[in-house]
């Protein structure tokens, strides 16, 4: 078809097209101060629905949920933001900011105090969770449902890709930081995270990890990242804390897991099972990024899960979130 056939077609659509298009709730982008922090942040659907927090990991962005957010925001409120560090959410120099975990979950938590959102689902990918756990724990009543994609909060869900980071941690050398500097936080590094697992690689859009490896690329950011790299046993440590919180709050978990993924492996979904007998546990045929091959499967599963658990739109008013 040539370009002015595939115009022409366009401009014919039928009544019936341009009604679902109309449907399709817009995503928008904003920026709030928030615990000293300039943060980026997605947001789709009305402000009366019952809010979905989306929590990104290493090293993406909100970004990541660019396809999951318009198909949440028909019955939710959506809100995305990037983690300091990450994506477009820029950190003032004068803020000396600690990239740390406990700082990450202080700076989301303050950001849903300024957006006001004083109840919400989480959805928690990668670093997503040990950030998301954090605020489920401090405050369990704010916290509505989980859906953990790939989230660990176990030591059986830690596969063998952590050896070098695990050896970081045993020895934190110059010359271990500088050997993750070269192996992980490269351009082959990230698309490898993108594609290992994945059936068909090439069913991966290079967007994602072409941009990641860009923002990456920005100076002082590969230390924020080698930082955190270090920062990550913490949550090792904190995991019988994530699990004390299950048992004594019940919430209602999904884990929906990329059953390829080489860093959080199978186990790790399982495990919720120890402490919540009633999650669901559900794999996917595809690695550690499972929106990017599955976001259909994953959007059902959520809906029909966050549906199950009570947390759905009871209104079609209000204003578009913002």
């Amino acid at each position: 078809m040539s370009d002015a056939t595939s115009r022409t077609a366009a401009k014919r659509a039928t009544p019936a097209q341009d009604g679902a298009r109309a449907r399709v709730p817009a995503t928008f982008i904003h920026r709030i101060e928030a615990d000293g922090v300039n943060v980026f942040y997605r947001a789709a659907g009305e402000a009366s629905a019952p809010a979905v927090l989306l929590l990104h990991g290493f090293p993406t962005s909100s970004f990541m949920f660019r396809e999951l957010i318009p198909r949440l925001a028909s019955d939710y409120r959506v809100i995305a933001p990037d983690l300091p560090g990450f994506g477009f959410s820029e950190v003032p120099s004068e803020r000396k900011y600690l990239y740390t975990f406990d700082q990450l979950a202080t700076t989301i938590e303050a950001f849903t105090r300024v957006l006001k959102i004083e109840r919400y689902a989480i959805y928690v990918f990668d670093y997503g969770a040990p950030t998301g756990f954090r605020l489920a724990m401090a405050h369990p009543e704010r916290v509505t449902a989980i859906v953990s994609q790939n989230g660990n909060a176990y030591e059986d869900g830690l596969g063998d890709a952590w050896g070098p980071i695990r050896k970081y941690w045993a020895e934190p050398t110059a010359e271990n930081r500088d050997m993750l500097r070269k192996t992980i936080l490269t351009e082959g590094g990230t698309r490898w995270q993108y594609t290992h697992g994945v059936p068909d690689p090439e069913a991966v859009p290079p967007e994602a990890y072409t941009l990641d490896t860009a923002l990456l690329e920005r100076p002082g950011n590969k230390e924020i990242q080698l930082d955190l790299f270090l920062d990550y046993a913490s949550n090792v440590k904190l995991y019988p804390k994530f699990q004390e919180y299950f048992r004594r709050s019940k919430p209602s978990l999904l884990a929906i897991w990329g059953k390829n993924d080489p860093f959080f492996i199978p186990a790790g979904a399982e495990a919720f099972r120890k402490d919540l007998p009633n999650a669901q546990v559900q794999f996917l045929d595809t690695g550690h990024f499972a929106l990017e091959t599955h976001v259909v499967e994953i959007a059902a599963a959520m809906k029909e899960f966050l549906n199950a658990s009570g947390d759905r739109s009871t209104s079609s008013g209000g204003r578009v979130a913002r």
